[in-house]
Parts: structure tokens; C-alpha cells; sequence
């Protein structure tokens, strides 16, 4: 009985038995005859044609390693391993029917059905393989199959693969983005699976790390041309330099192709393995100034010592059965040739990637034979179990995926190689398309990626600006120190603006999302990029506003003692005399201890002069205020005792008694400074509530009610003299000194009435000044109100310092 494939007659394959026969499965051509998807007409069979270079060099590898394999000492020692090689013409129709007659036995093997399978040219192809397989458990090993669907083993059990997940392709170009700080990114995908699951995974590996998607375009095999000029304007308008190309090389060449007619030659590409290496491209004078500079993941690469000059060792005459090989020495000499030489990409093993690919596979599946063919319990008793083991005649594929799973070895090239489930170790190179001085593209390996590690030698790089210099593809630039970034209402976070840190606040770092505040003892400085400490600032002698205050007291206190040393001279006249002298010379003394307490408050604030710059202030104006009230009271008295019958009311206030009532009101101040001071006196005291590099360094109100209560005690004796004094205003003299009391007054309660809501307006020092200032100005009021007309009748007017003329009307 003879056993054939159905649909595809049984030398169409390349056969070799042995005690094990592994299956392979393999695209060699690509263009079907045209009954293929018609199989009612079976015997008018057409083969296929479009015979392709590099599947076959895929074949010649999996041969190649068999052959090594059986060569050696170690492995598989005594079992020689076949094979059985099909052509599946990339149509899925005849991957099938070629699996299951490799899986159910053909003409040359009916007896022993192949244990395992390496073929799945894509993952379409490789999903179906293995639904088909999956209830026979024949493990099917795929060396191209990306997709990470693949990796689900509830619906692929039976799958194995030596080619990467797609996702970790997608990561590494996402670690790429995020090396070369690239954050405004433009990407053109397969409109598949493929092209979307690239994007998702590259969103999904960039997200929280600044990198956005400035765009994403996709293209339709079935509508490339306009998809790729769509896609070719959108790249053109887009501010994003850097542009990620996930789709196959077809797609890509036409998107060049309109990027080539619109002159678009300054963006660097990213690329993904399906297009990375493609000669196609490299060698596409049309698409070289737009594709200089490609930065690409691509399979890894790796050496297979030997097989060069197997290939080159390959001949029909040595190989009378083998069809593949007949029908490429046809295709390629049309006769008797040599490949010894021969520049060909059959015989290129520069980078072998794919074709490495087959090789591992080729492997991993003989380490997989050795492990269940080796039976460390064979001298075991009959009845043990585990002294069951199989034969190379009889092996069940269920057993076979079992070792699969734990398959763990080294390559001859050193690698380890062990499955994580469907998949090995992710590892891929980076490659870059740099210029020739031929003027054409080559390929150049600049790094590689090993799982999420980057290994990468940027100075090997040539970008597509064609110097070194890594390119720029921002949406906006980073935000420079003493700056945060603001982001733009309704677009990517990747779009912002840079918006000054605020008053008091910092960024140190380029692109900060946020300000930080100084500490309170410190301040930003002119950049806003660090914090340094706050200068003490006060009011001191040194600078303009202290030296004009200083200069203002100096003159006060000046005058007064002028004022003073007049009065002494001229203490005999009447001007003098009258209304008590003594209390004369109190208030100018009282007046100079006004103007010298202002000089407490320049210069650096201390306890102790915080303590006595206000007890002066307090006690010095009471001391003032008392003078001048008891003047008015003895003006009142003096013409009150003028009426009948008030002749005794002088008694009541004679000097003595004047002199106790200056004593009196003024020991009541001292009794409330001494209170206040001893309770809660001001302290000196940093204002770091006021904003600026310079703080301020005042005596603090520890206690508002003590000061409160000084200033309204003066306040108190001021409005009661000039209720007084008001009240004696119009008494029948030539020269009524209560007229003059009560213009002092006014000024003096004016200018402290004014004082308090500019004091507690006036920001650090300046609200000292302010004190100093009310304390100055109602000096000099009282000085220039009281003594000035005096002086002047005294100097100038000596003719009416006389009683006469004082008393008279």
C-alpha cells in the first residue's frame, strides 16, 4: 500500500530517513499555481513558482544542524535523526494538508508519523498549524512567528518558537524613545493585529515617562498607495522628527516612495524587524536620502561555523534527489556551476538571523529527543515505572512536548537557550543605515538588547542628519531650572509650557512638574533654582533712610538745647517767668529725651534695645505730655483765682503741687513699662512672613496689649491737654500760651492718629521708620508750637518781653 499527500505529489519535498524524522515546513516559493485553492482538480496539478533565496537557505540550515547533531558524541549519541522538508508555497491551504501528512505518515514513512514539526513561516500560519496539531500534541516549532497571541499556552499548548514576542520588540523601541529622551513621537502600524498590539505596547511601556504620540497613521495592503500618501502628508505636517514604522517592508517602500516626491529627508525612523534588514530597501536608490540613518530592531544574529562553506559545498550532481536545490541550480546557472566563489544571497551567512532562527529550533528539539531517549533508570527492575522508557521507533509526541517545556542547554555559538512557555529569552540587535561612499545604504550593528537591557554604542551611530548628533523631537522643549511645566489645555502632556516657579519657590532640576518652597529661613535666588539664606535687614545708621532719620533727631535735640541755653540766658524776663519757668525747662529737657529715644531704634535690634527703645518712647512723651498739661491746669487756675472768692485756688497748685503731678502721671507710665516689660517684653525677631531675599529684623511685639496700653495712656494725657487747653484758649492775655497748647496738641495727636495704620501698614524696617518719623515729627510740633514764639519775642521782639505787655489786652 502506498500512503501520498493529498493535493501535492510526494516528490516535491527534500526527504532523508532516519531513526527519528523531524518535519519541516517552509515558504520556498511564492507564487501558487493557479489550481491551488482549486482541489477538484487535483490531477492537472501545477507546482509552485517565484522559487525564494532565503527560505531555501532555511531549509539548507535545518539539514545542516541535523547533520551536525548526528555528528556528534554527546548529543543524541547512536540515534540518527532525518527529515522530512515541504514546501508550503505561503498559502495556508497547503501548510495543512503538508503537517498532516507529515504528522499521519506519507509514502516514505507510513509507518513512524514525525513526532514534531518545524515550520509556522507566519503567526496566521502558525495559529493554524496548531489547531490542527493541538489534539494530535505534536509540538510545532516556529522560527519567525512574532505575534503575542502565540505565547497563550490554554489555546497553544503544543506551540514553541526560537523568534521573539513581538512585545519585545515594541518595548525595546520604546526603551529607545525614552534613551534618547525623544518625547513627541510620530507612528505609521499595519492596520492588523500586528500594527496595533506595536502601538498598545509602546503606549503601555512609555506611560509615565514623558514620551507621547504626536500621531498614529496606518496602512491597508489592499490600499497602500493612498494610505501611504495620507501617511506621507500627516509625517510632513507633523512637528515630530522621530517617526516609528511598524509594518512590512512592502508598506514601507511605498511610504518612502511619497515622502521621496514631497522631499521629506530630515526624520529619523524607527523600525521594526519586519522591515530593519530588508535589501529591498537598503538597495532602493529611489528612497535613499529618506531612509538614511534608520535606527532598527532587527532578529538577532548570530555566526553558524561551517555551514558558509556547506552551502558553498552544495551541488545537484552530489544531490541527485534533492528537487529545491535542482530547481535553484536551474534557476540560477542553467547548468553545471560551482558555488565555490559565487557572490549569491543563498551563500550570504554575514547576518543570519531567520536562518539562525531554524538552527536553534533544530536544537532545541534534539536536546528535547535526547532528554526523553535518555534513561538514566534503565537497569532498574521490570516493575519499576520509571524504568519505562522510549524508543526512537516509538515515540509519542505528547512525551515529546512534555521535555519541550524543559528544555535547557547551550548552543554550540555559547547561548543559552530555554523556553518560557512558548518563548526563549528575548534578544535582538540594533541596527542603523548608514551611508556608503558609494553612495548607498549598508547595514551596521550598533548594539544589541537583551531582554529590557539596551546595549547600545551611540558613537557607532549616524542619524539621519547625517552627523552624530542625536536628534531633537520634542512637542516643547524642556522646562529649564527655576521653571515647572504647565499643561496646555486639551493636548498631550507632552505639549506644556514653562511657568515661572512663584514667589518664594523653587525647581532645580529640567523639566519639573512642580515648585518647591524654601524653608522659611531661606529665599529663591535671582534664577529661582536654589535656595540660599535670607540677609538680616534693619534700619541702620549706615544707609540713606537711617542717616536722614539720625540727621533729623541730632537737629531736634540741636534746637532744643539752643532753646534750652536761651531760656537760661534770658531766665529773668517775664517771657520766662511766666507760667513757671520750671516746667519750661522740664518740657525741653523732656523734648531732648524724645529726640534722643528715636536713636534707639536705628541700628541692629537687640533684647536690651528692644526692652528700652519702647520704655523710652513711653516715658519720654509722658514725661512731655504731663509738662504741657500741667502748664494748661495752672493757666485755668490762674485765671479762674482772678474771680472773687477764688483767691485760695492758687494754693492748690503751686510749684509743689505741679511738680508731683509731672511725677505722678509720669510714674504711672513707668509702672506700665516696668509691667509690660517684665511680662512679655518685644524681642528681636526675624519677620520671615514678608517675602524677599532680605528679612527684616525687628523687635517683635510679644504683648500688643502692653504697647496698646503706653501708647493709649499718652494718648489719654494728650487728649485731656487738649481739651484743656481748648478750654483756655480765648483767656484775655496779649500772649496765651494755652493758644499755643492747643496747636501742639492738635499736631501731636494728628500725627499719632496717622501713625497707627501706617505702622501697621509698613512692611520690615519701614514700619520703624514710620515710628521714628511720628516720633520726630510730634518733637518737632511741640518744640516749634511752644518755643518758637517765644524765642522770637525773646530775640527779636525784646520790647514785649514785659509784663506790660503780656498782661495786657
Amino acid at each position: 500500500m502506498t500512503c501520498s499527500r493529498w493535493g501535492i505529489p510526494s516528490d516535491q519535498g527534500l526527504f532523508q530517513d532516519g531513526d527519528v524524522v523531524i518535519g519541516g515546513l517552509f515558504s520556498l516559493h511564492y507564487k501558487p499555481p493557479a489550481t491551488a485553492h482549486d482541489f477538484t482538480q487535483l490531477p492537472h496539478y501545477k507546482p509552485c513558482a517565484g522559487l525564494q533565496n532565503l527560505p531555501l537557505q532555511y531549509i539548507y540550515a535545518m539539514v545542516f544542524a541535523l547533520e551536525e547533531i548526528n555528528r556528534s558524541t554527546t548529543l543524541l549519541p547512536g540515534v540518527k535523526l532525518g527529515y522530512h522538508i515541504r514546501d508550503s508555497c505561503a498559502l495556508h491551504p497547503w501548510a495543512m494538508q503538508a503537517a498532516l501528512s507529515l504528522v499521519g505518515g506519507d509514502s516514505a514513512s507510513c509507518d513512524r508519523p514525525l513526532p514534531l514539526i518545524i515550520g509556522g513561516a507566519s503567526s496566521i500560519a502558525a495559529k493554524i498549524l496548531c489547531r490542527i496539531l493541538g489534539p494530535l500534541s505534536v509540538p510545532l516549532m516556529s522560527y519567525t512567528s512574532s505575534c503575542p497571541c502565540l505565547s497563550d499556552r490554554r489555546q497553544f499548548p503544543n506551540f514553541f518558537r526560537t523568534m521573539p514576542s513581538d512585545i519585545y520588540q515594541a518595548r525595546a523601541i520604546a526603551h529607545l524613545a525614552i534613551h534618547f529622551n525623544w518625547t513627541w513621537i510620530g507612528a505609521v502600524v499595519a492596520n492588523n493585529d500586528y500594527g496595533h498590539m506595536a502601538v498598545k505596547i509602546f503606549q503601555d511601556e512609555t506611560q509615565g515617562k514623558g514620551v507621547c504620540l504626536a500621531f498614529v497613521e496606518t496602512l491597508q495592503r489592499e490600499n497602500i498607495v493612498s494610505d501611504a500618501r495620507r501617511a506621507a502628508l500627516t509625517i510632513h505636517a507633523s512637528t515630530a522628527r522621530v517617526i516609528l514604522i511598524f509594518t512590512w517592508y512592502t508598506d514601507v517602500r511605498e511610504l518612502f516612495l511619497q515622502l521621496a516626491k514631497i522631499n521629506v529627508t530630515d526624520r529619523q525612523f524607527l523600525a521594526s524587524e519586519a522591515w530593519s534588514t530588508s535589501d529591498d530597501l537598503l538597495k532602493n536608490l529611489v528612497t535613499f536620502k529618506v531612509a538614511k540613518g534608520v535606527l532598527g530592531v532587527a532578529i538577532r544574529s548570530s555566526p553558524i561555523p561551517g555551514f558558509e562553506n556547506y552551502l558553498r559545498s552544495l551541488n545537484p550532481s552530489h544531490r541527485p534527489d534533492d528537487a529545491f536545490l535542482k530547481e535553484f541550480w536551474e534557476k540560477e546557472f542553467g547548468g553545471a556551476e560551482s558555488l565555490e566563489g559565487v557572490q549569491h544571497p543563498f551563500t550570504d551567512t554575514s547576518q543570519l538571523r531567520v536562518t539562525y532562527n531554524v538552527y536553534l529550533a533544530v536544537y532545541a528539539a534534539a536536546h528535547a529527543l535526547h532528554s526523553l531517549l535518555s534513561c538514566p533508570n534503565r537497569d532498574s527492575p521490570p516493575g519499576n515505572k520509571s524504568s519505562t522508557c522510549s524508543s526512537p521507533k516509538h515515540i509519542k509526541p505528547i512525551e515529546l512536548l512534555q521535555h519541550l517545556n524543559n528544555v535547557n542547554f547551550s548552543t554550540p555559538q555559547g547561548e543559552l537557550l530555554y523556553f518560557q512557555g512558548a518563548d526563549i529569552p528575548a534578544k535582538y540587535d540594533l541596527v542603523n543605515w548608514q551611508n556608503t561612499p558609494e553612495g548607498s545604504l549598508k547595514l551596521v550593528l550598533i548594539g544589541r538588547v537583551d531582554g529590557f537591557d539596551l546595549h547600545l554604542n551611540e558613537s557607532a551611530i549616524q542619524w539621519s542628519t547625517g552627523s552624530n548628533q542625536v536628534p531633537v523631537s520634542v512637542c516643547s522643549e524642556s522646562c529649564p531650572p527655576g521653571t515647572r511645566k504647565a499643561n496646555r489645555k486639551g493636548e498631550p502632556l507632552c505639549c506644556f509650557d514653562c511657568i515661572p516657579c512663584a514667589e518664594g519657590e523653587i525647581s532645580n532640576k529640567t523639566g519639573s512638574l512642580h515648585c518647591e518652597r524654601c524653608p522659611s529661613e531661606f529665599w529663591p535666588n535671582a534664577e529661582q533654582t536654589a535656595c540660599i539664606p535670607r540677609q538680616l535687614d534693619f534700619l541702620s545708621f549706615n544707609e540713606t533712610l537711617g542717616i536722614t532719620l539720625t540727621t533729623a533727631a541730632v537737629s531736634g535735640v540741636t534746637v532744643t538745647t539752643a532753646v534750652f541755653v536761651v531760656f537760661i540766658c534770658y531766665r529773668q524776663t517775664p517771657m520766662v517767668r511766666a507760667n513757671n519757668s520750671e516746667l519750661s525747662f522740664l518740657l525741653l529737657v523732656s523734648l531732648k529725651l524724645c529726640f534722643l529715644c528715636s536713636l534707639v531704634f536705628i541700628g541692629r535690634p537687640s533684647v536690651w534695645s528692644c526692652r528700652f527703645q519702647q520704655a523710652a518712647f513711653g516715658i519720654s512723651f509722658v514725661l512731655c505730655v504731663s509738662c504741657l498739661q500741667v502748664k494748661t491746669i495752672v493757666v485755668l487756675a490762674a485765671f479762674r483765682s482772678a474771680r472773687p472768692g477764688a483767691e485760695a485756688l492758687m494754693k492748690w497748685f503751686g510749684p509743689g503741687q505741679q511738680r508731683g503731678s509731672v511725677c505722678l502721671f509720669t510714674c504711672i507710665q513707668v509702672i506700665i513699662c516696668i509691667i509690660w516689660l517684665l511680662l512679655s517684653p518685644p524681642v528681636p525677631k526675624a519677620d520671615l512672613d514678608i517675602p524677599g531675599l532680605q528679612v527684616t529684623l525687628k523687635c517683635a511685639m510679644a504683648s500688643v496689649v502692653g504697647f496698646s496700653l503706653v501708647l493709649g495712656y499718652i494718648g489719654l494725657l494728650a487728649c485731656t491737654c487738649l481739651l484743656l487747653a481748648f478750654l483756655a484758649r480765648k483767656l484775655p492775655d496779649n500772649f496765651n500760651e494755652a493758644k499755643l497748647i492747643t496747636f501742639s496738641m492738635l499736631i501731636f495727636c494728628a500725627v499719632w492718629v496717622a501713625f497707627v495704620p501706617a505702622y501697621v501698614s509698613s512692611p520690615g524696617k519701614y514700619a520703624v521708620a514710620v515710628e521714628i518719623f511720628a516720633i520726630l515729627a510730634s518733637s518737632f510740633g511741640l518744640l516749634l508750637c511752644i518755643f518758637a514764639p517765644k524765642c522770637f519775642i525773646i530775640l527779636l521782639r525784646p520790647e514785649k518781653n514785659s509784663k506790660k505787655h503780656l498782661m495786657g489786652r
